[in-house]
C-alpha cells in the first residue's frame, strides 16, 4: 500500500512536469519595419503588436508641433511596413508694398477746353503685408497673407481739366461764396469773376457762412485725428492767407455768426461715436471769440449747457439766429421753440409730432426767422388721415408762428418733409407796404416725400399767391437738401424783385423771384454749399 502511494506520487509529478513545459512561452520572430524622415531610411527591429509610436521610440525619432506621420502614431505595425515623417515649419515674412495713387480729372471752367492743370500732385501710399510661408520637408508649399496694415494712405493726383461754358456773366450785388470739391470760391461784382479762397480740399460742408458784412468766412474742415470729425475755422475774404483756427471741434448741426459782430460766432457740438449716426449730440450752444490778429478767447462762453435734446436727442437740436444777437430759435424732432440768451433756456412754442424713420437718423424740421424777427417759419408734421399712427403720418405742412401773439398757421399743406422755407429780404410794395415773401421746395410726391424730388416754390408771407418757380415743370426736381439756396443781399441790377441762387444738380442757377426767369451761371456740377451777402 505504501509502495502504491508512491507510485502515485511519482506519476502526479510527472504529469504536472509535462503540463509546465506545455506553458512555456513560444518565442516569436521581431517585426522589422522602415522609417523615411529627415532625408534618410531608418530600419528598426520590434515586438509583434508594436505601434507606429513604438517604433519611433526605438529609433529615438520625435515629432515637432506640425510634422504630419503616415502611418498615424496608433496605427499597429505588420512586416514591412514603411512609416513617413514630413517635417512641417512655418515662417513670418513681412514685406512693404507701394499702393499706387489714382488720378482725379475734376472738370474746370476757369481752363480752356481740354487743357489739364495739376491741382494736386499725387503721393503712393504704403503698406505692410504679413504671410504666414508654410514648408514640407525644406520646400515652400503655401504662402498666405495674414495680416495687412496701411502705413500711409496714398494721396490722389487731382487734375484739373477745361471744360467749355456758354453760360453768359452775369452782374451780382454783394458776395456770393460757394464750396466745390472742398474748396471755397468767391464771386463778386460778376458771375465770371472767381476767386479762390480756401483751396485745401478738405472743407466738409457742414458750415459754410458769410458773415454779416461779408468780410469773413465761418466753416468746418476734415481733421486727420480719427477721433474728431471736423473743426472750425473762418478765413478773410479779402485776404485768403488770414486763416483763424476757432478752436471748436465735432460741429455737425450748427455754427453761424452772431448777427450784426464779426467777432463772436455760436456753435453747437457733438461728441464722435463708432455707431451710426456717427455722433451723440450735446444739443448745446456755446461761443467763439476771436481777433483779426490770430488771437482765440479759450473759453468765451456757453449759451446753452449740454443736454439730452429729448427722445431724439442723440441726432441733434438745430439752432438759427433771428435779427439780432438776443434773438435765436431752436428746432428739435419734438419741438420748436425760441431760446432765452440771458438764462439759457430753451422755451417751446410749437409741438411737433417725431416722425417714426425706423432708421438711424431723426427728422428736424427746417426753421427760420421772417426778415421783420416777428414769425417763424417752418414745417409741422400734420395728423394722419385714416388709422396711419401719428408718427407715421405723410403729411408735412408749411407753417407760420406769430410772435407777437395768435396761434400758429399753416400756410401751405402737403409740402413734404424737406420743404425748408427760406423768407425773402423785406421789399417795398407799390402800395406802400413793406412786405417779403417765403420761398420753399415742394415735393413732387408728397406722401413720399422722404424719396421725392422737390421743386422751388414761393408764396406771400401769409401763404397767398403761391406759385411754382423752378425748374421747369419738364425738368427733373431738385434733390433736396437743409442750404438748397439763399437770397440776394440787394436787388440784382435790371430786376424789380429779389434774386434766388439755388443749387441743382451740382450746379448754381439765378432765378428772379419776381418772373420766375432763370439763369445757370455754373457748370462743373460738383458745387454742394453757397451763401451770398
Amino acid at each position: 500500500m505504501r509502495l502504491y502511494h508512491s507510485i502515485l506520487l511519482l506519476f502526479i509529478a510527472f504529469v504536472l512536469l509535462l503540463s509546465a513545459c506545455d506553458m512555456a512561452p513560444t518565442e516569436q520572430p521581431m517585426l522589422q519595419a522602415q522609417i523615411v524622415g529627415d532625408g534618410q531610411i531608418f530600419t528598426v527591429q520590434v515586438p509583434p503588436q508594436s505601434t507606429v509610436q513604438d517604433a519611433l521610440e526605438i529609433a529615438g525619432l520625435t515629432l515637432g508641433a506640425l510634422d504630419r506621420i503616415d502611418p498615424d502614431l496608433h496605427i499597429s505595425l505588420v512586416e514591412g511596413m514603411e512609416i513617413t515623417i514630413t517635417r512641417v515649419y512655418e515662417e513670418f515674412e513681412v514685406e512693404q508694398v507701394v499702393i499706387p495713387f489714382e488720378q482725379q480729372l475734376q472738370p474746370s471752367e476757369f481752363l480752356p477746353e481740354g487743357e489739364q492743370q495739376p491741382l494736386q500732385l499725387g503721393e503712393n501710399g504704403l503698406k505692410e503685408i504679413t504671410y504666414r510661408i508654410v514648408y514640407e520637408d525644406g520646400i515652400e508649399i503655401s504662402k498666405t497673407e495674414i495680416k495687412a496694415v496701411t502705413i500711409q494712405d496714398p494721396l490722389p493726383q487731382i487734375m484739373l481739366v477745361g471744360v467749355q461754358t456758354s453760360f453768359t456773366p452775369r452782374p451780382i450785388p454783394g458776395r456770393l461764396v460757394y464750396l466745390s470739391d472742398g474748396n471755397a470760391w468767391l464771386m463778386e461784382g460778376t458771375t465770371a469773376n472767381r476767386i479762390p479762397l480756401v483751396s485745401t480740399g478738405d472743407l466738409d460742408g457742414r458750415v459754410f457762412v458769410l458773415s454779416d458784412d461779408a468780410e469773413w468766412l465761418l466753416f468746418t474742415r476734415h481733421d486727420d485725428d480719427e477721433e474728431i470729425i471736423n473743426t472750425l475755422w473762418i478765413v478773410q475774404v479779402d485776404n485768403s492767407e488770414v486763416e483763424i483756427d476757432l478752436q471748436a471741434i465735432n460741429v455737425i448741426h450748427f455754427a453761424d455768426w452772431q448777427p450784426g459782430s464779426t467777432a463772436y460766432a455760436a456753435y453747437s457740438t457733438v461728441e464722435p461715436r463708432q455707431a451710426a449716426p456717427g455722433w451723440q449730440a450735446n444739443n448745446d450752444v456755446q461761443m467763439a471769440n476771436f481777433s483779426v490778429n490770430g488771437w482765440v478767447d479759450p473759453s468765451p462762453g456757453v449759451v446753452v449747457e449740454t443736454n439730452s435734446g429729448g427722445v431724439y436727442g442723440w441726432w441733434g437740436t438745430d439752432y438759427v439766429y433771428g435779427t439780432n444777437a438776443q434773438s435765436m430759435a431752436y428746432a428739435s424732432p419734438t419741438e420748436i421753440g425760441l431760446v432765452n440768451i440771458e438764462e439759457g433756456t430753451l422755451n417751446s412754442v410749437l409741438e411737433i409730432t417725431p416722425l417714426e424713420t425706423r432708421s438711424d437718423w431723426a427728422w428736424v424740421p427746417g426753421i427760420k426767422w421772417g426778415p421783420d424777427g416777428a414769425m417763424l417759419f417752418t414745417v409741422r408734421h400734420a395728423p394722419p388721415p385714416g388709422v396711419v399712427s401719428p408718427e407715421e403720418s405723410p403729411i408735412f405742412n408749411l407753417t407760420a408762428i406769430p410772435l407777437t401773439g395768435g396761434e400758429p398757421v399753416d400756410l401751405v399743406s402737403h409740402v413734404g418733409m424737406f420743404a425748408y422755407p427760406l423768407p425773402s429780404p423785406m421789399q417795398p410794395q407799390p402800395t406802400g407796404e413793406v412786405a417779403y415773401q417765403v420761398a420753399f421746395l415742394q415735393a413732387i410726391f408728397p406722401d413720399q416725400s422722404e424719396t421725392s424730388r422737390y421743386r422751388v416754390m414761393i408764396t406771400d408771407r401769409d401763404g397767398s399767391n403761391r406759385r411754382e418757380l423752378f425748374p421747369p415743370t419738364e425738368a427733373q426736381g431738385i434733390e433736396p437738401q437743409r442750404d438748397w439756396g439763399t437770397w440776394s443781399p440787394q436787388l440784382v441790377e435790371g430786376s424789380e424783385d429779389y434774386t434766388l441762387a439755388v443749387l441743382y444738380q451740382g450746379n448754381i442757377w439765378l432765378i428772379d423771384s419776381g418772373t420766375g426767369e432763370s439763369w445757370q451761371i455754373t457748370g462743373d456740377g460738383r458745387i454742394n454749399r453757397l451763401d451770398w451777402r
